[in-house]
């Protein structure tokens, strides 16, 4: 008899007091009272996100209660930041990835020639975060020439396309070009590619083949040349970083070639990286005869990543003997901005922290320099469509042959819980070509697959959340 009123009791508890049984554990993480925005449905509203395992569960103004709550009052929750031109998930440079707001960095620019071993390589490493890559068309091609000024014999072009489908089928998420580093490259190579990209409906990145406007070969030639593969192939096509190749000193005339060819029906988008001065090897074509009159700069317009030094003549010449990284002063403060403002355009950091810090700030600042500088102090974008930017819109610009893309850069019921939590008032890069090792600040959460990486500003080295984005074709 007393069991049974001691039940009575309990089910008495459960129907007559909701209260008490809003208090069980609903969610295995709640984010409570965040300013949640979602660029995919322009969402911006306070409310409490309910996360179980690695989903979003419920975005709700009623209280919700889990096993863990973090508070998030007077911060921004946002989908995590993907990364579109990023490398390898090496080590230090996925932590100052995460410390950026990054949660998937895909190897666009560059990539891999064998999907089937580097999908493995990078799964042994254990990122915390999100990776994949594209097929590396200039990688590939060293298999049959060794000479970048020189073209691939025609019977070797068939081979270089069945490795390419290969790759398609074994997780690659796209082709990738870099013409200006491989000037042999010709069309003959690429067409064949680019149909492939078609048939498999992932897109083709170009790092495009000039970046001036000084005859012989301009901006605007290279961009003609990428529009049309793109009208030929029907294939989609991505311009990497155009402030600094495709679009310096003819931003204007650059976005109106692509405006027109987005208004003709081509699929074309673009990325950048909200600084004004570009990075490279001292080594690659880049920097071939003449390289002072195509950027207007000279050897004081250089400065070795990783330090304070700018170059002379004689150092420009040593540290090229040793393929050192140099940034160069030399991307017009307008042409960033214009190319934030264009709709189709997204952030794309184009580098990854490597021992010995030789790289360019980007690599672990991109992402929160676009907010501090370009939202909260230039008001060049809104918060939300600096979101969109680094979000939704290199997660639509994958997702149509890629699964996976269509749960990220979302913060909704169904998405994948990759979530940034920041200060949009003291979000701010700190790294500088002399550091470019510093992490960014003002995010003090960051959550991968629903585990939290990035914790009251502190990485979790040993949250090791990261899965591989694959192509959908295998």
């Amino acid at each position: 008899m007393r069991l049974l009123r001691l039940i009575f009791l309990w089910l008495f508890i459960l129907l007559c007091v909701p209260s008490f049984a809003q208090q069980l554990p609903l969610y295995d993480v709640v984010i409570v009272g965040g300013r949640v925005m979602d660029p995919e449905r322009r969402f911006d509203q306070i409310a409490n996100v309910g996360i179980v395992g690695g989903s979003i569960r419920e975005i709700s103004s009623q209280p919700l209660v889990g096993k863990r709550t973090i508070s998030a009052k007077g911060l921004v929750v946002a989908p995590g930041f993907i990364d579109v031109l990023s490398y390898d998930p090496v080590e230090p440079g996925v932590w100052n990835k995460l410390a950026d707001g990054v949660t998937t960095a895909l190897a666009m620019h560059g990539g891999a020639s064998d999907p089937e071993r580097w999908y493995p390589t990078m799964e042994r490493r254990r990122p915390p975060i999100h990776y994949g890559a594209s097929f590396f068309y200039s990688e590939a091609r060293r298999r049959y020439q060794d000479d970048i000024y020189k073209p691939v014999a025609a019977e070797d072009i068939p081979r270089l396309a069945a490795m390419a489908e290969r790759a398609l089928k074994h997780g690659a998420l796209g082709v990738s070009f870099s013409l200006e580093y491989v000037p042999g490259i010709t069309r003959d190579e690429i067409l064949p590619l680019m149909r492939l990209a078609k048939r498999y409906d992932v897109p083709a990145f170009f790092h495009v083949r000039y970046s001036d406007m000084e005859e012989p070969g301009t901006n605007i030639d290279a961009l003609r040349e990428v529009l049309d593969y793109a009208q030929e192939s029907g294939a989609a096509v991505h311009i990497d970083h155009i402030a600094s190749t495709g679009g310096t000193f003819s931003m204007t005339q650059s976005l109106a070639m692509i405006d027109d060819a987005r208004a003709k029906g081509a699929d074309v988008t673009a990325c950048v990286y909200p600084y004004a001065y570009w990075g490279t090897y001292l080594n690659s074509a880049r920097f071939n005869s003449g390289w002072q009159q195509r950027f207007r700069i000279s050897y004081g317009d250089l400065q070795l990543a990783g330090s304070t030094e700018r170059l002379t003549q004689e150092s420009f010449q040593r540290y090229r003997r040793q393929g050192k990284l140099a940034v160069a002063y030399a991307i017009p403060e307008e042409d960033v901005r214009a190319a934030l403002r264009a709709p189709y355009v997204m952030i794309g950091s184009d580098a990854i922290l490597e021992p010995g810090f030789n790289n360019h700030p980007r690599a672990s600042g991109t992402f929160s320099r676009t907010i501090a500088t370009y939202v909260r102090e230039q008001r060049v974008l809104t918060l939300m469509d600096a979101l969109a930017k680094m979000t939704i819109l290199p997660a639509q610009r994958l997702e149509q042959a890629i699964p996976a893309m269509k749960k990220k850069g979302r913060l909704h019921v169904g998405a994948d819980a990759d979530i940034a939590i920041f200060d949009a008032d003291q979000i701010r890069d700190r790294a500088t070509v002399e550091h470019p090792e510093l992490r960014s600040t003002g995010i003090p959460y960051v959550l991968v697959s629903g585990r939290v990486v990035i914790e009251e500003g502190k990485l979790q080295h040993q949250v090791r959340a990261g899965e591989a984005i694959r192509g959908g074709a295998e």
